[in-house]
């Protein structure tokens, strides 16, 4: 039976309006709160995020399918915020298995989802382009049976596994905006004249990572080149979690615990959680 999620229908709107939006990426329940309550029209998961949260690897495969749902469906019930999640490669090489992911990302509220194509296999990390093509269909085809809003986003993973070839990249995201990716994403293209050209060149809305490279290029930019969507990836995560080793590293080394001197305050937080949670119990 087809979903009548709302929240699948906001986080669609928010890649159609003018201008370009942030989608930044919680690691935890409590990030998720602090971060709807500052302000996020919608939410991702990050799979790095979660694992460095859970003292794991941030290798592609390490964390099963069963663990991805289970922490998405976490997030989606802690906030009223559509929240899209990062599946990896869909946990599963056949086109069949990345639809049984979809359908079960459906089944528990997530408003959309990235699908990567790379294999999680060392010696062959990218899938061969026909059988990329073929499951971002599978995505597509489930996702529109049981939720026409549902964002399905396609990743083209080149860059990220030395492979960096734009003209091949470009040529898989074609392709998977032909079989119905609703967003198409390539993360770690190294600058803003690569990623205007593809925004040029594609019709459905691009999404760019900011927390792998282009240091220094801002939202402005990034919306002026074409971008529709900016997440964050694992850099919120990596942001906390490097605040805490530079301050360990600093008490082991010289005695010197002034970074807690700045460290956010109980009201504050208190005060993040609780704006969260009445937002929720209102919306």
């Amino acid at each position: 039976m087809l979903n009548t999620n709302k929240k699948s229908a906001r986080f669609m709107a928010l890649h159609y309006r003018e201008g370009a939006f942030v989608l930044p990426n919680p690691w935890d329940v409590g990030s998720a709160k602090m971060i709807a309550a500052l302000g996020a029209e919608a939410l991702a998961t990050t799979s790095a995020g979660y694992a460095f949260a859970n003292g794991l690897p941030s290798t592609v495969g390490v964390i099963t399918r069963e663990q991805a749902i289970s922490h998405a469906k976490e997030l989606v019930e802690a906030t009223h915020l559509p929240v899209s999640a990062d599946l990896e490669n869909g946990y599963g090489d056949k086109p069949e298995d990345v639809a049984r992911t979809v359908e079960m990302a459906i089944e528990i509220g997530l408003a959309g989802c990235a699908i990567e194509d790379t294999s999680a296999n060392a010696d062959k990390p990218i899938y061969d382009q026909s059988l990329a093509i073929e499951r971002i269909a599978a995505a597509v085809e489930t996702a529109k049976k049981l939720d026409v809003n549902f964002v399905v986003t396609a990743r083209a993973e080149n860059f990220l596994f030395n492979r960096p070839d734009f003209d091949e990249t470009m040529e898989r995201l074609l392709g998977y905006q032909a079989v119905g990716a609703d967003v198409l994403y390539a993360p770690g293209i190294p600058d803003l004249s690569m990623i205007s050209k593809l925004c040029d060149t594609v019709e459905k809305p691009v999404n760019v990572v900011r927390g792998i490279g282009l240091k220094g290029v801002s939202i402005s930019q990034l919306q002026e080149a074409g971008v529709k969507r900016i997440s964050a990836g694992s850099a919120l995560a990596r942001v906390a979690f490097g605040a805490m080793v530079t301050a360990m590293n600093k008490i082991y080394q010289n005695g010197d615990f002034t970074d807690f001197d700045t460290a956010a305050s109980f009201g504050a937080l208190d005060n993040l959680v609780e704006k969260s949670d009445l937002e929720r119990k209102q919306a």
